[in-house]
């Protein structure tokens, strides 16, 4: 057996191009420039055997996501699918919203932490996952669970979930509640993926907004970790007058800089690094960029749609 991860959507809010972004690189990438490689939003797919799959996060471009993904087309019978379960790390709308795609009345479960899934709750609008067919199940830091399938399909792999400094979800945001705006432990995680039966482990952390000493001695030594790249430098969206907010208001980190991704993770010995989650602005999406080169120089991949990985 091995873990086959799957990239479905490499950007990050908005993908690229972003909708209404016009932008050097967003002009580019509709052009048809091949090193402005287009990127829908951010999702992941995992499968231990092959067969069963489980989402890791579920973005607004998901049923395009599932169409561009042999792996993910049904295959039995006149109504199926291989995606068994979601796992969910934050509730922001570009990892939320695809839940929508999955009302077609398929057995499924929807896993989060109990303040994700209380926003699910809270939306009526979700309610179209009815409960006879979608259980939600919640996730505790520290325990290890099986993502199975909602008539317990075994999938073969085991999660650990553990809290990551983020911030909670923009539309959820309470201005009242101080400089964290109302955020709690449980709004942002990364998560460990592991074979159930082997060796095989990664980590995924889409959003991250500081790298503490306990999850830098966490992240040391890991074979893989696919971690936030939203922003290139804090004040990109501000310097390009693409935004009104720096990359540590919106909860990331930014990739460069003494303070900044690449320099943090120098010296942990991870294996293989790849940045996931771009901003439609950083210019790291662009190929041919110095800030690319940058980047892989010190180890890095950028991931792109359709990017498969085996471990």
């Amino acid at each position: 057996m091995a873990l086959r991860v799957l990239v479905l959507g490499a950007a990050a809010g908005g993908g690229f191009p972003q909708w209404n972004s016009n932008n050097e690189a967003s002009r580019r990438a509709r052009a048809g420039d091949p090193a402005a490689r287009p990127a829908s939003q951010s999702s992941l797919a995992v499968s231990a055997d092959g067969r069963h799959w489980v989402l890791f996060n579920a973005s607004p471009d998901l049923r395009q996501q599932i169409n561009d993904n042999p792996q993910l087309h049904p295959n039995d019978g006149v109504r199926h699918s291989p995606i068994v379960s979601v796992v969910l790390t934050n509730g922001d709308v570009d990892h939320v919203a695809g839940l929508l795609t999955l009302r077609e009345s398929h057995p499924l479960a929807v896993y989060g932490t109990s303040r994700v899934l209380s926003v699910l709750a809270e939306n009526t609008i979700f309610n179209v996952l009815n409960p006879k067919f979608v259980d939600r199940r919640t996730m505790t830091f520290g325990q290890s669970f099986e993502p199975v399938g909602k008539g317990g399909q075994p999938t073969g792999l085991t999660i650990e979930p553990f809290a990551v400094p983020g911030k909670v979800a923009l539309y959820k945001e309470d201005a009242a509640a101080g400089a964290d705006f109302g955020t709690v432990e449980e709004d942002t995680i990364g998560l460990r993926l592991a074979e159930r039966d082997g060796a095989a482990y990664f980590y995924y952390i889409p959003g991250c907004a500081a790298l503490p000493p306990a999850l830098r001695e966490r992240l040391e030594g890991a074979p893989l970790v696919m971690f936030d790249g939203t922003l290139w430098q804090n004040e990109e969206m501000l310097a390009q007058k693409a935004g009104v907010k720096t990359g540590q208001r919106m909860g990331h980190m930014s990739l460069s800089g003494p303070e900044g991704t690449m320099a943090a993770f120098a010296s942990l010995g991870v294996a293989r690094k790849v940045f996931v989650h771009m901003n439609n602005t950083n210019p790291v999406l662009l190929a041919d960029s110095p800030e690319r080169a940058e980047a892989e120089a010190a180890g890095w991949e950028i991931a792109h749609d359709g990017m498969e990985i085996v471990i």
